[in-house]
């Protein structure tokens, strides 16, 4: 059957339009679906994280179960890709966006757009900045995050009474994370105390953010600066510490050590933290080399945004813990707070594989 020009460039332009969603990720995994009550966009950063691909996947089950349909979209930690998936949801008619962000500091405009449309936003693990137009907000406790993690410094080198000195590197999180300052600041109410009395060293001297920041929480960035740190500064010195922040980070500073020999009976790998209890970094614990992680259940973080997203849409009130922590600079962001938890290889089988996160087999 012959086409007419008018088909051949309609169906051109439906060609250009697939490639366009296909390239900001494809349409989601229910984006054509609606629930019964209604359709939901989920904007997630990147699938190049654990953590982040299991959030999406929690909160596709439990909405479903709520009777929503979901569009899930991945922009892998490109934010023009996020914004314009956001756009697009926008326009397929969501109710409602849940969005874990990758600038906090980007999406004014497309939350502008949301507010037109009436569409209400949840802000999921990571603080959207400079926008009125944020309604929710479901995270953890970012500040004991950094607690917990600097706490297992102090209590594995025993700084209460051991005399030192140690030696410590500092790590820190994306600057356009909101988190990363709250990581941070907890950190250092345990540890600048031990770094002013000199018990802890950084011989590099780097200890302020904008030195130690790690832009989209890269362990190739952060393997790269450990490599010049060892090299300018622990060149005969041992470092007995690494604060880092996240996971991938972890992984990137192990490279580094043991390129140069730690992880040795002879030279002993420092201690090490983390977060997100990513998959990698739970058999390096196992392993006897990441020390510690910090874990954040993320079906219990699903729940809460799902549960915050529910009442939103049937117009009642979600509950909050906390009203005032969580200024964006526009206002300040009702949240709810869940409590994150130090791990290491002495109670990672009661914390992740009794609680059913992950199971023996995949930790083998």
């Amino acid at each position: 059957m012959k086409r007419t020009p008018a088909a051949v460039l309609a169906a051109a332009l439906a060609a250009v339009m697939a490639l366009a969603l296909t390239a900001c990720g494809g349409v989601g995994d229910a984006a054509n679906q609606g629930g019964e009550n209604g359709t939901v966009g989920i904007a997630m950063p990147t699938k190049s994280s654990d953590r982040w691909v299991a959030d999406g996947r929690n909160m596709v089950k439990l909405f479903k179960e709520a009777g929503y349909g979901t569009d899930l979209q991945y922009a892998e930690d490109v934010v023009e890709d996020q914004v314009a998936q956001i756009e697009n949801m926008i326009t397929r008619g969501v109710d409602a966006l849940v969005i874990a962000a990758i600038d906090g500091e980007a999406l004014t405009d497309v939350l502008q757009m949301a507010a037109d449309s009436d569409i209400p936003v949840i802000a999921y693990d990571r603080l959207i900045n400079g926008s009125e137009h944020v309604d929710y907000y479901a995270t953890f406790d970012n500040f004991q995050v950094g607690v917990l993690q600097a706490t297992y410094i102090e209590k594995t080198l025993n700084l209460k009474e051991e005399e030192g000195p140690f030696t410590i590197e500092l790590f820190g999180g994306s600057p356009d994370d909101n988190n990363a300052y709250f990581f941070y600041d907890g950190a250092m109410s345990v540890l600048q105390p031990y770094i002013d009395e000199g018990k802890l060293q950084v011989r590099s001297g780097q200890t302020e953010m904008d030195r130690i920041a790690t832009m989209r929480w890269s362990g190739a960035k952060a393997q790269s600066r450990m490599d010049n740190l060892l090299s300018s500064h622990y060149s005969s010195e041992q470092l007995d510490a690494v604060l880092s922040p996240y996971d991938g980070i972890s992984i990137g500073v192990l490279s580094s050590l043991k390129a140069v020999g730690y992880g040795t009976e002879e030279r002993p790998l420092p201690v090490i933290t983390g977060q997100d209890a990513e998959l990698a970094s739970v058999k390096s614990i196992i392993a006897g080399e990441q020390t510690q992680t910090v874990f954040k259940d993320t079906r219990k973080l699903a729940e809460v945004a799902v549960d915050m997203t529910d009442a939103v849409l049937k117009g009642e009130k979600p509950e909050v813990n906390d009203t005032e922590s969580y200024d964006n600079g526009k206002k300040v962001v009702p949240a709810y707070l869940l409590e994150p938890v130090s791990v290491d290889e002495d109670n990672y089988q009661e914390v992740l594989i009794d609680s059913g996160y992950y199971s023996e087999s995949e930790l083998s």
